[in-house]
């Protein structure tokens, strides 16, 4: 499945990212990629993409990551709501709950079997 994603590109502490086409089974870091539709320098907050050639390959069935989903209608290229692209959080257990958890179905007496 293709996919419309970002790369990080750059040196260590000045990222930049390109918005990539590419196949899905490939890591985000090896670098294969079948064409560039455009580009992100967080840094100077610049946002280029190419929408003719995005919704070409939308329209070829190629999927979109949030982040890229979110520019996408930021930029009114298509419509629809943003997406939530961070992980939901969930609730720190501190380390006695989780003691007190262990230990609570081992405390528990086991029921006596009745007597013939």
């Amino acid at each position: 499945m293709l996919m419309i994603r970002l790369q990080r590109v750059g040196r260590v502490n000045v990222p930049t990212f390109r918005v990539v086409l590419t196949d899905s089974k490939n890591s985000t870091k090896s670098g294969k990629y079948l064409e560039v539709l455009g580009s992100y320098d967080p840094v100077n907050d610049v946002k280029e993409i190419k929408a003719d050639r995005v919704k070409h390959w939308m329209s070829h069935g190629a999927k979109l990551s949030d982040t890229v989903h979110n520019w996408l209608i930021e930029k009114k290229v298509i419509p629809g709501k943003k997406v939530n692209a961070l992980p939901k959080k969930k609730p720190i257990k501190k380390e006695g709950d989780k003691k007190a958890e262990a230990a609570a179905p081992a405390a528990a007496p086991a029921p006596e079997a009745p007597k013939a």
